[in-house]
């Protein structure tokens, strides 16, 4: 393999290593015990007949780039959840206001719930998780994935590099590494 191969290489393993990957968060939260409200409909269309007094949590963040996020809530225990976005505030008794999307089955599964939606960098958003009904509540977790950081309240969680990542990394450091052992035997 000649040198100019190698650095090539190398070139190109450490190029895919700086390319933009998915963020993904997580955060754990429980709307038992909490604030009640009368819930919109999934399609904000409007308010629920049956979501009368359902427990509801609000988790503020916002996102560092502009971009399509995937949103995935799964409810543990599988309680028949809910989930809604809202963009800057978030008023209980005015459930429509600033409400931009909500969902009540991701999936066939009972307790997953969520959405893909395109965010502002730096744009206040609420994700509110709430029950169908009165018996529904109960702990839950939310996963955002998308191209920037996610920051929750004021605290920024933990990014998660995508897998195909760490292999290029690998990738990358074997050039390296292979280029390194025949230079030395040249």
């Amino acid at each position: 393999m000649s040198v100019k191969y190698s650095i090539s290489l190398i070139a190109l393993a450490a190029a895919a290593t700086f390319v933009s990957a998915a963020h993904a968060s997580t955060i754990s939260g429980t709307t038992t015990l909490g604030p009640t409200w009368t819930r919109p409909l999934a399609n904000l269309s409007g308010l629920s007949g049956i979501g009368i007094g359902v427990r509801y949590s609000v988790t503020p963040f916002f996102v560092s780039s502009a971009g399509l996020y995937d949103f995935t809530s799964t409810a543990v225990g599988f309680w028949d959840s809910f989930t809604f976005l809202y963009q800057n505030t978030f008023d209980p008794t005015s459930q429509l206001t600033n409400a931009l999307r909500g969902n009540d089955d991701k999936t066939f599964l009972l307790g997953i719930s969520g959405f893909d939606f395109n965010l502002t960098a730096n744009t206040q958003y609420q994700f509110v998780t709430t029950g169908r009904a009165p018996a529904n509540f109960g702990a839950w977790d939310l996963s955002i994935t998308g191209p920037g950081t996610i920051t929750f309240g004021t605290i920024t969680v933990g990014v998660v590099p995508e897998p195909g990542i760490f292999a290029l990394t690998g990738l990358g450091l074997a050039g390296v590494l292979l280029a390194t052992r025949r230079r030395k035997q040249n």
